[in-house]
């Protein structure tokens, strides 16, 4: 009964934070010459410093896509680093205008909480990381397990789930970030790690000997990943929206940060469409004509993106697997540009 209490006055605050929070976003946006972008506290490959303190990583191309598409600048954003429990109050407070931060799309997030959903960056799954050491090949074989788990996540319900379902026992240890849920693994506080799987393939190369530990086979919930706009603001729920679906269509027409320019040039009448050459779809947008230009210039198309930050051209090494555009049997499909 507390549970369902607290969790009451949780949404019915949202809800009065998304009614302070309903300002022109756009207009917003362009008056202070910087997009605002919630984050995760870390996590290689979505969103991580590199040696030189810069922030890279799939979540943040996201918002650096939005910023070239309304700013015509991909660098003018300002981050936010946000733990699990922060990220929604963050978001409908005003406090951030677009959250990329592994959020999974739910219908509990999408229905009571004010936001809504733009699009899927990465179809993502909940996977176990355990030491080689424990001998277990299977999540089957984690009856009476100790878990680490990060707090305020789907992950804790998935694995209530798994375990009810499978008529195992477990004990979870609850953290507020990524970072502390890893320490707690590295310090032996636990048996197992479960989290999304590119999650566990990340945080294995932070540890000092990742070959010491193993991803088991099982995956166990669909945790489709995305970025998140606040409800009530159409226009700048469609800008995000675009924003993400210009990266696949750029993929899938082989326009790319490296031959866009000449691709200006290009009879197809889709891609004449998509950068702005014809049509009117960037004055309904409410941007500048060269809105997706501007993306595929200066952040790249969404292989690009992809493969420089969890696949072939990082050190996570993903396979695109489902998230392969639809064409080549992926689940990624831009709607089309037109």
């Amino acid at each position: 009964m507390k549970l369902l209490k607290s969790l009451s006055i949780g949404i019915a605050t949202l809800t009065l934070a998304t009614t302070v929070a309903s300002a022109d976003t756009l207009e917003t946006t362009i008056k202070n010459g910087t997009l605002s972008c919630g984050l995760s506290t870390g996590l290689p490959g979505f969103a991580s410093p590199d040696s030189n303190g810069v922030w890279k990583g799939i979540d943040v191309d996201e918002c650096r896509a939005v910023a070239a598409a309304v700013l015509g600048d991909a660098n003018k954003v300002k981050y936010a680093h946000l733990n699990a429990k922060e990220r929604f109050t963050a978001l409908s407070s005003g406090e951030v205008d677009v959250l990329s931060r592994n959020t999974t799309w739910t219908a509990t997030r999408d229905s009571s909480l004010g936001v809504n959903f733009a699009g899927v960056n990465f179809y993502d799954g909940q996977g176990f990381l355990v030491k080689k050491d424990l001998g277990v090949k299977s999540a089957k074989e984690l009856d009476g397990a100790t878990f680490c788990i990060q707090a305020g996540t789907t992950t804790e319900l998935n694995l209530t789930d798994y375990f009810k379902a499978n008529k195992m026992q477990y004990t979870p240890i609850t953290y507020d970030t990524s970072a502390q849920t890893i320490e707690g693994f590295k310090a032996g506080r636990c048996d197992a790690l479960t989290s999304d799987s590119s999650q566990l393939y990340s945080l294995r190369t932070t540890l000092k000997d990742p070959s010491s530990t193993i991803v088991l086979p099982e995956i166990i919930s669909k945790e489709p990943l995305g970025p998140v706009v606040r409800q009530g603001d159409d226009k700048w729920f469609n800008i995000v929206k675009w924003s993400h679906i210009a990266l696949l269509n750029a993929e899938e027409l082989g326009v790319n940060s490296k031959n866009v320019d000449e691709m200006l040039k290009s009879n197809n009448p889709a891609v004449k469409r998509l950068l702005g050459v014809t049509g009117d779809i960037g004055k309904n947008l409410g941007l500048d004509p060269k809105w997706a230009y501007n993306i595929i210039k200066q952040v790249g198309n969404y292989q690009e993106i992809f493969d420089r930050n969890v696949g072939k051209d990082s050190p996570l090494k993903i396979s695109r697997g489902l998230n392969k555009l639809w064409k080549d049997g992926g689940l990624q499909y831009g709607a089309p540009i037109r």
